[in-house]
């Protein structure tokens, strides 16, 4: 049996966790391990399908959308962990249309910095100021975070690179552009402080 086989038929001995040996448990880090290092190519993935997938009732797919909204962010000289962050903010769309700003943002925390993964977190409810009193709801909900040091550049996010990207005209950038930077940022040891320097928010960069 070759070694791929092996390891791929490997499993542990217990069927409920709590009889789970030390070797049973070191087999699964392993097995994690090498899982992990493949969830770039799994957004990459997601991304791919989403170009395949229309929302509903506007011009472009949801993979153009993010295409757009990342070009804007390039373009405006943004670092990769912002290029990335919103190139993944809908990500969620398809698997959680009901929170998908959580769900993004729940990816991106681990690999980038905590000022990106907040404003990807609250994208959602910034956005409401531009349509939800068509609705009858309130359009000023994101006030509920004005004292946070993510206000500002939440707003500027929203309108500089998330509500323009709707255009079918745009000169977007394509996917395999992009595709060395997802690599890169989730190729990042998770939870690095370094990284993810929590408390320090400097906004979005001034375009050129």
């Amino acid at each position: 049996m070759s070694d791929d086989t092996s390891r791929q038929s490997e499993t542990v001995g217990f069927k409920a966790m709590k009889d789970g040996t030390r070797d049973d448990y070191l087999m699964l880090q392993k097995k994690e391990h090498i899982y992990n290092e493949g969830t770039a190519e799994r957004l990459l993935a997601e991304l791919r399908r989403q170009g395949d997938v229309s929302m509903e009732g506007y011009k472009i797919t949801r993979l153009d959308h993010a295409l757009q909204s990342a070009t804007r962010a390039h373009r405006d000289g943004a670092d990769v962990d912002w290029v990335v962050s919103t190139l993944l903010h809908d990500i969620g769309d398809g698997l959680a249309p009901t929170n998908h700003d959580k769900f993004a943002a729940a990816i991106l925390k681990p690999y980038v910095r905590e000022e990106c993964a907040w404003v990807v977190e609250h994208h959602g409810t910034f956005q409401m100021i531009y349509y939800i009193h068509h609705y009858g709801g309130d359009p000023n909900q994101r006030e509920q975070f004005k004292d946070h040091p993510g206000y500002q550049t939440c707003v500027d996010f929203c309108e500089r690179w998330d509500q323009s990207s709707f255009d079918p005209d745009y000169d977007q950038e394509g996917l395999a552009f992009f595709e060395p930077m997802v690599r890169d940022v989730f190729s990042r040891k998770p939870h690095d402080a370094a990284v993810m320097k929590s408390g320090e928010y400097f906004g979005l960069p001034i375009p050129t």
